[in-house]
């Protein structure tokens, strides 16, 4: 049993890491502040090829595994979680719905724009009055000779209103409740779809959130993506990577105030000495490194298992669940160890604990985990 990366990832890790810290690092609180989504830093994504690292070669991709992807994640969230947000939902959502369900048309022609970030890639499943059951959506889809004319709304929308397309699941059966959904590709820019609504949150502030509506949409069947009503069985298999992202991207949040948190506490100074040489702060290092190492390897496993195209619906559900909690922590007692300095925006903790928080919402909240995992175990 190895637990070493192999030597090619632990290449990207270095070179990614080297990336964010020039390019990223300098940005990330101003973006932040602004709640502005950073187009600039898009071309500099694409020639890093981390906007196609799934995609194969032939779209002009960089052909990485899962581990390559989860590891791009992780250390673009040690710097920002918005732009780690970015990267996750663009490959692993919209660019990963179309990758594995989509016909060869379709891929030439979206995932070719993606790689390169003139299209960015959204991906529409959950509702103003949907989330967790995400079955229970109101979008429809109804067939008018060869189009389909789609009508509702998609909220949480990540790329929202800076994306090329969205892939939107809609009701196409309703009869059949969740087997009678179906994803289509709708392109920015036609009739009756809009950003409704821009959404100001607590963390992830420069990440593009939306509302979305779609109003007598109308798209071909050229544009569905998938069998017809097999769209949310095929959205379950999206979601499991989904969920290796966002352990992934909370791992890398975690990872970060750590390295704050010790930083600091080896700088500041009370009674005489660093604060590092009191027990109180090391005990709250050990404590997060000894999580956010356990979250590694619970991201890792359920990525290679990926790889090697096992089963891994359970592991991603664990990864994720531990991770965002782990990285919760970790971020609370880094700021704990910055003190009063923390909780200002003059230092960059907060905001790790402001955007780790959605990591324990997004992609199944930490509950949606905690029953997805259960099932499995009484399933024998």
């Amino acid at each position: 049993m190895d637990f070493e990366l192999p030597e090619t990832h632990q290449q990207l890790r270095e070179t990614v890491r080297e990336f964010c810290e020039k390019e990223v690092r300098p940005h990330a609180i101003e973006w932040d502040k602004e709640e502005r989504f950073p187009k600039e830093i898009i071309p500099k994504l694409a020639s890093m090829g981390l906007l196609g690292i799934r995609i194969p070669e032939i779209y002009g991709g960089a052909e990485m595994d899962t581990l390559a992807y989860a590891i791009s994640v992780e250390e673009v969230a040690r710097v920002d979680g918005s732009l780690a947000l970015t990267v996750a939902s663009h490959n692993g959502l919209g660019t990963g719905h179309v990758l594995a369900f989509g016909n060869e048309a379709q891929k030439q022609k979206y995932l070719t724009k993606a790689v390169t970030g003139e299209w960015l890639a959204a991906w529409g499943l959950t509702e103003p009055g949907s989330g967790s059951d995400a079955a229970g959506m109101a979008t429809t889809a109804r067939r008018d000779g060869d189009h389909w004319v789609i009508n509702g709304t998609k909220m949480f929308i990540t790329q929202g209103s800076v994306g090329g397309f969205c892939v939107v699941l809609a009701k196409t059966s309703p009869e059949k409740k969740q087997k009678g959904i179906t994803a289509f590709i709708v392109e920015h820019g036609t009739p009756g779809f809009r950003a409704s609504k821009h959404l100001e949150k607590l963390g992830m502030r420069s990440s593009d959130t939306v509302e979305l509506s779609f109003e007598d949409v109308r798209v071909s069947d050229e544009q569905r993506l998938g069998e017809l009503d097999h769209g949310f069985i095929d959205t379950l298999k999206i979601l499991d990577k989904g969920r290796v992202s966002i352990a992934a991207l909370a791992l890398g949040l975690g990872r970060g105030a750590l390295e704050l948190a010790v930083a600091y506490a080896k700088e500041r100074k009370q009674f005489g000495k660093a604060i590092a040489d009191f027990q109180a702060i090391q005990w709250m290092i050990a404590d997060m490194k000894a999580e956010l190492d356990a979250a590694a390897l619970l991201t890792y496993r359920a990525a290679s298992m990926a790889d090697q195209g096992k089963p891994f619906s359970k592991e991603a559900s664990m990864a994720k669940l531990y991770a965002s909690e782990a990285a919760t922590r970790a971020c609370n007692k880094s700021l704990q160890i910055h003190g009063g300095y923390g909780y200002t925006r003059e230092y960059q903790i907060e905001r790790h604990l402001r955007d780790a928080k959605l990591c324990e919402i997004g992609e199944g909240t930490s509950e949606v985990q905690r029953m997805v995992i259960s099932r499995h175990v009484l399933a024998g």
